[in-house]
């Protein structure tokens, strides 16, 4: 007997009218499904179930009787249906021989010949370090620095323009719409320039 691939990365979503099939990577979810393979019980016994509305007896008892042998029929050409699917997924997927796993292109080490969970891509990984470590980086520096001093705390740092919603990755305006990155408010009784949380104006004290 023939060695089962794929017993627990798939998904079967077969119907009384065909076959079909879900095979997901086993380290990202991402997959790749089958054609519809369409049944031939199924479509004699959905015919026969047809005519047995239109004319009944004779049909009727037709329908019923292939419905009752279909089970065994069905499950064969479903098994078939499978194996041929496992054919058209496995072109896609990866088996790791250390851990067994099956993945798709994007998780598999090619240069290692393994996953990329028990052999991580080191360029990935370099990238993702540099990263961490320029956040750590940061942190330290915001917890130790002059925040009243500092060139760096004195305005408002922004990662989108607060007009247009663009993107931006420093400066006073925007890149896009031109509008000063840093949101000003102003009173509206006598037009002093006021903090963007503030409730009341602190030159004439009117509510904003």
């Amino acid at each position: 007997m023939a060695l089962i691939q794929f017993t627990r990365n798939y998904n079967d979503e077969s119907t009384d009218a065909g076959f079909q099939f879900e095979f997901y990577c086993d380290r990202c979810g991402n997959g790749y499904q089958t054609p519809f393979q369409a049944s031939a019980t199924g479509t004699i016994s959905n015919a026969l179930d047809a005519a047995s509305n239109l004319f009944g007896g004779i049909l009727g008892n037709a329908a019923n009787a292939a419905r009752s042998v279909r089970s065994a029929t069905w499950e064969k050409a479903h098994d078939a249906a499978f194996e041929k699917a496992v054919e058209e997924a496995r072109p896609h997927f990866h088996k790791c021989k250390r851990c067994g796993k099956w993945v798709d292109d994007d998780c598999w080490n090619g240069e290692r010949t393994l996953c990329k969970d028990c052999a991580p891509d080191l360029e990935e990984e370099y990238s993702s370090i540099q990263v961490q470590a320029a956040i750590r980086d940061a942190q330290e520096k915001a917890d130790t620095v002059d925040f009243v001093s500092a060139d760096k705390f004195k305005q408002t740092i922004v990662t989108a323009c607060p007009h247009c919603g663009a993107k931006v990755s420093g400066g006073k305006f925007c890149p896009e719409c031109g509008k000063p990155l840093a949101a000003e408010k102003f009173c509206s009784n006598c037009g002093s320039k006021v903090k963007a949380d503030a409730k009341f104006c602190p030159d004439c004290g009117a509510k904003q």
